[in-house]
């Protein structure tokens, strides 16, 4: 991003509009969102999904979500399916039932569908030792057919407080070509708050390993609205990671939901940034981040101009799916693990969430699905809408209308009403040919989306996080 695009990104950023705009709401990593899936969803449906996928004229890529639940550690303002255990003696339980479900389910796709991206999320994926996951990667491309096109990309979420510059060269040797590190916060106070203690030179080892490795991509988690954040401690933290000049970096804002998540409850709400605190912290990593080269993506995720996100974006294939932005569009998402979400051809469906009930399903020889969700055709179109907006910021209406021969203007009235008042504050333009999204509106993706969602309505739910 050059001096000038960078300097309109940031000065793009109305902190009062953001303000007005800081509901509740989904961040559309899927459509519907997961709430709404179905207790009679279930492995039947699962199966007829996959063989009416592989029917296809022309057969999608796969792309492959491993959850491996278990965390050495709580950190406290976590909101993920994880198991808190020291005893590392329960990755092998978990892998056993693991290596059969994959089995089981790469054996109903077609084995000319390629396995395009891979990932490993958690819990902590580096809770399993370096040969047990190179061991995990094997088994995968044991079962299905890896891509062998330079662009494939296989990641893997790192804790570096369990990890070393050994662990990451051993997966970068299997096929690893992509890093998330957690970093979070690095100022030590609000890392005690947080219970995540985690210097920079550890950090610093990962991600220079990682490049040693031949890794091409190192993305830093990062996360606003932490107890004890303030912008002087947040600032030195945003100048530390762009020392380390990762190629993505995620800044998440933290959503505090303790009635949901039990380990939440161990953070002093009075330690949290006020409203405006938070929207203050979010306009510096936006002016931070932008003026050190860094192209905004969207929602909370920023990358270098050469980084294959910042160009899968520019060459309008950009995705966005339960791992957020992704840079491969329209495959068949497969979910393994307790509680992981696939999404094959019209279906969501969605692993049981609790470590008994995944290896009584697996032990009885059945895929672990617990609910899901057939999409009707309403749903269809919506979904291709907020991904639209989401991922390119523009919807060409002539072109969706050709795609799904409906009548624009007709079937999204409701939607296009909603769309006023947000239009007229210069978040959007809406001509017969396009709705596009404004500089203004570009940090406000989710509020625009959430026009065209037949599901949430003027209350949004507390089951869904503030908007920014």
């Amino acid at each position: 991003m050059n001096t000038s695009s960078a300097q309109a990104t940031a000065a793009a950023f109305d902190r009062s509009l953001v303000a007005k705009y800081d509901v509740n709401g989904p961040r559309y990593t899927s459509y519907p969102t997961a709430p709404h899936f179905r207790d009679d969803f279930g492995e039947t449906d699962l199966r007829r999904a996959i063989q009416a996928s592989n029917e296809d004229p022309i057969p999608r890529d796969l792309s492959v979500y491993v959850h491996v639940p278990f965390c050495l550690s709580p950190c406290f303002y976590c909101g993920c399916a994880r198991l808190i255990t020291r005893d590392r003696g329960k990755a092998g339980g978990y892998l056993a039932r693991l290596y059969r479900e994959i089995e089981a389910v790469a054996g109903l796709f077609a084995r000319d569908r390629s396995l395009a991206q891979l990932h490993f999320g958690g819990g902590t994926p580096n809770f399993l030792d370096a040969d047990q996951l190179v061991e995990l990667i094997d088994t995968l491309g044991r079962h299905f057919t890896f891509s062998r096109r330079p662009e494939r990309e296989f990641g893997v979420e790192i804790d570096p407080r369990f990890c070393d510059g050994d662990y990451v060269r051993r997966i970068a040797a299997a096929g690893i070509n992509r890093l998330s590190i957690g970093v979070q916060d690095f100022d030590a106070e609000v890392q005690r708050a947080i219970n995540r203690v985690q210097g920079v030179d550890e950090t610093r080892e990962i991600l220079e390993a990682a490049r040693d490795a031949g890794i091409r991509s190192v993305n830093l988690d990062l996360i606003y609205g932490l107890p004890k954040q303030t912008p002087d401690s947040f600032a030195r933290t945003l100048e530390q990671v762009v020392a380390l000049r990762p190629e993505r970096i995620a800044a998440y804002g933290y959503a505090h939901l303790p009635e949901r998540f039990p380990a939440q409850r161990q953070i002093d709400k009075y330690d949290l940034p006020d409203a405006d605190t938070r929207l203050g912290l979010l306009q510096l990593a936006v002016e931070t981040l932008t003026g050190a080269g860094y192209r905004y993506i969207g929602v909370d995720h920023f990358a270098l101009p050469g980084d294959d996100l910042s160009l899968a974006s520019e060459a309008g294939t950009l995705q966005r799916n339960f791992q957020g932005y992704s840079t491969h569009a329209a495959c068949d998402l497969i979910g393994v693990g307790m509680s992981a979400i696939s999404h094959v051809g019209a279906t969501f469906s969605q692993n049981r969430k609790d470590l008994p009930g995944y290896y009584g399903a697996i032990d009885q020889g059945h895929l672990p699905v617990a609910r899901g969700l057939h999409l009707g055709e309403d749903d269809g179109l919506r979904a291709d809408a907020i991904q639209q907006i989401m991922c390119a910021g523009v919807l060409d209406i002539p072109a969706f209308e050709v795609r799904h021969l409906v009548y624009f203007e007709r079937y999204f009235r409701s939607s296009l009403e909603r769309l006023q008042p947000l239009a007229a504050d210069g978040l959007v333009e809406c001509t017969p040919e396009r709705i596009v999204v404004t500089p203004r509106g570009q940090f406000l993706l989710r509020n625009i989306a959430m026009c065209f969602d037949a599901y949430v309505g003027a209350d949004l739910p507390v089951r869904y996080s503030r908007a920014v």
